[in-house]
């Protein structure tokens, strides 16, 4: 028989065998360490993309503001010589560059200074070229004899008066308003002179409801 001291001996030693190794500890920790090392290889190239994103959108900030300021100049419209295309108070963007590299053509609207007072701008559109005789009959207008269609002036604001013809002369531009029963064009102080010419209308940004380019304006208005 087996003495009490003997049993409860046996019985102590059971749970210190069922204890696990001091190496199943260790395992145990592994997993966390790695799903820590795990999450802060993600954190980091998130980090560095917010750097690059930050960055990339501050350049893309400035250039926008060097073009701006050097390559398109704010203006606001006042009257309603241009209607319906602008109106009055209505504000937009001019490309001050664009005949630097390209010829003034029929139909641009370009910002002038106004030939009997250099101290005001003008903006109107080109409707005959330098060399080229220009004729209105009962509001139609004639180029070298021909007739030049005209979608941008509506019936309302045509004028049916008749004028000419005059020859354009060399580097000038014979300018005209859309709204022509309410405009002060070269039909009154005659064609302008390319070097008043300073800038080609291309986009509104004011008020909200005429956002966008003129041209694609002027298009949807065709």
């Amino acid at each position: 028989m087996e003495s009490p001291d003997e049993k409860q001996a046996a019985t102590s030693t059971s749970p210190e065998t069922a204890l696990p190794a001091p190496s199943s500890a260790v395992r145990s920790d592994s997993p966390d360490s790695a799903a820590t090392a795990g999450r802060s290889i993600p954190l980091h190239t998130l980090r560095n993309e917010i750097r690059v994103w930050t960055r990339d959108l501050l350049i893309a900030i400035g250039l926008a503001l060097v073009i701006i300021v050097f390559l398109y100049q704010p203006v606001k419209v006042e009257g309603t010589s241009m209607a319906p295309l602008l109106s009055d108070q209505e504000r937009i963007f001019i490309n001050k560059f664009v005949y630097r590299f390209e010829p003034i053509q029929r139909g641009d609207v370009v910002v002038f200074w106004y030939p009997l007072d250099h101290s005001k701008s003008f903006i109107k559109r080109v409707v005959g070229l330098p060399g080229e005789a220009v004729e209105i009959r009962q509001g139609a207008v004639y180029v070298d004899g021909k007739i030049v269609p005209e979608p941008y002036v509506p019936p309302q604001y045509e004028d049916l008066s008749d004028f000419g013809p005059v020859r354009v002369p060399k580097d000038s531009y014979f300018v005209m308003g859309d709204h022509r029963i309410s405009s002060n064009d070269s039909r009154v102080f005659g064609p302008v002179a390319s070097r008043f010419i300073y800038g080609r209308a291309v986009f509104a940004y004011w008020p909200v409801d005429h956002f966008g380019s003129l041209s694609t304006i002027e298009d949807t208005a065709k």
